[in-house]
């Protein structure tokens, strides 16, 4: 294929119209054949990929050209990864039981806009797509979630456009910074790093930049809308926001905000480590006072999500390539717990962790499934969180010890969590009684991401190999 990228954001929109178009009836299989399809194209580009290499597969066309905007895709180790997460995402999450027509449409949109944000290497085309994310997130919450969901979907939503309109006047200033530096008008990625602005511009414009990433990310303090969407979501809405959403934020910052403005991300390096700190701790300990299964894994997430900033912020070889690493762990770890909440929700119709004693005597296949995401989530060995946190504390523990022992911190109270949810659900007496365990759609659905988590704790030296020259690329951008 000559344009393998556009083709993998033309197939949702190609999907999207289809289902518009037909009957009703055929929306759910439409939706799963493009993503199917889509999935396919992903692991097409693996052969086609050297790690080796740095932005690769360029395509680009003229798209506004007196701003100097132009429609530019490319990939590089890390694309790649989050290219290949939101397509398998996708594809399992559209197996979950049916939905109606507007469902389908909305699904396939978040995953072309997903996809463009993870390709786009010019500036304009990159926050077109980071805001398309919002249009079809806000209506599969308040659509298809709980009784508060619109209420969730609308804190959702004031919390994610606030952040944008930062990013965007940031946008904006850059472009015309570097229009005064140069004298030529562009918004792709290349030329701005390739034209550096002094300090002092890079200031602030980093502090535009990191209000619309930080958002997304959540990173603390204005994580408080995470908490509602997740819990108010449908679980389909629960996965993609936990496995590929929070991920737009973190992506930000390492194809956008660090390469663009260095030196003032160093500078900043100590007070957003020290908020990556205050995540980590806080999240895990709001955890052990959660009675809502579903809150707890939202404010788990909130404390995972600092360990990757943390790493980022240490500027160190390990400390990115953990982060990377664990931001792809949470992706798989998140969803497989919001999928197996969403499975004992649909029998049970309760959040309430107190409403579920002795599943492990009921349901033992969910039990065994629902210990290697909690032993995923925790960073045991040999599964795929472990290598993460293991990078991550070497990469922090020669800029800080101080770092390393809140990291040290935040995975000992995420197993206290964890494991306190684990004996809460899982054993004690039986209730209630007679829940049916995982059906063979359920288990087919999961097994891809215990594979992945086996996987990737087994044999992380493929993926690490992809983040490595990327990793360089932005520890050499000073």
């Amino acid at each position: 294929m000559d344009h393998p990228l556009s083709a993998l954001l033309a197939g949702p929109i190609v999907g999207l119209l289809l289902v518009l178009a037909l009957p009703a009836a055929f929306a759910r299989r439409m939706a799963l054949a493009v993503a199917a399809v889509e999935l396919a194209l992903a692991l097409s580009l693996i052969p086609r990929f050297d790690p080796a290499r740095g932005i690769q597969l360029l395509e680009q066309a003229a798209w506004i050209p007196s701003w100097g905007a132009s429609y530019l895709l490319g990939l590089d180790g890390i694309s790649l990864a989050f290219v290949l997460l939101t397509t398998g995402v996708c594809f399992l999450t559209l197996l979950l039981p049916a939905r109606d027509r507007a469902f389908y449409a909305w699904f396939l949109l978040l995953e072309a806009a997903v996809l463009g944000s993870f390709l786009a290497l010019d500036l304009l085309l990159f926050f077109f797509c980071f805001e398309i994310v919002l249009i079809p997130m806000y209506f599969l919450v308040a659509g298809y979630g709980g009784e508060r969901a619109p209420a969730a979907a609308m804190k959702f939503l004031i919390y994610t456009v606030l952040g944008s309109v930062l990013l965007l006047v940031g946008l904006v200033a850059l472009h015309q910074q570097h229009f005064l530096l140069t004298g030529q008008r562009s918004f792709a990625l290349a030329a701005f790093t390739a034209n550096p602005l002094p300090l002092a511009a890079q200031r602030w414009l980093f502090w535009a930049f990191l209000a619309g990433f930080a958002v997304k990310i959540p990173l603390f303090p204005v994580h408080t809308w995470l908490p509602d969407a997740h819990t108010e979501a449908p679980t389909a809405g629960s996965v993609l926001l936990a496995a590929l959403l929070l991920k737009l934020g973190t992506y930000g910052l390492f194809r956008f905000a660090v390469p663009l403005f260095p030196d003032a991300a160093r500078e900043s390096a100590g007070l957003l480590a020290a908020a990556s700190l205050i995540a980590i701790l806080y999240g895990a300990l709001v955890c052990l006072m959660q009675t809502d299964w579903k809150r707890l894994i939202a404010y788990s997430s909130i404390s995972h999500m600092g360990f990757c900033t943390l790493g980022l912020f240490a500027f160190t070889p390990n400390g990115l390539t953990g982060s990377l690493l664990q931001q792809i762990n949470h992706g798989l770890s998140s969803a497989l717990l919001f999928l197996l909440v969403g499975a004992v929700y649909d029998r049970h119709g309760s959040r309430e962790i107190a409403a579920y004693r002795g599943l492990g005597r009921t349901m033992p296949v969910f039990g065994g499934v629902f210990l290697v995401a909690i032993l995923s989530a925790m960073g045991m060995p040999p599964l795929n969180g472990f290598v993460g946190e293991v990078l991550i504390l070497q990469g922090v523990y020669p800029v800080s010890a101080g770092w390393a022992a809140g990291v040290a911190g935040g995975i000992l109270l995420g197993a206290a969590y964890l494991l306190w949810l684990y004996q809460r659900t899982v054993f004690c007496e039986t209730k209630p009684a007679g829940m049916a365990d995982l059906r063979p759609l359920e288990l087919a659905i999961m097994a891809p991401f215990v594979a992945g988590i086996f996987w990737l704790g087994l044999q992380p030296g493929p993926l690490l190999g992809w983040f490595a020259q990327p990793v360089s690329a932005i520890l050499g951008s000073r």
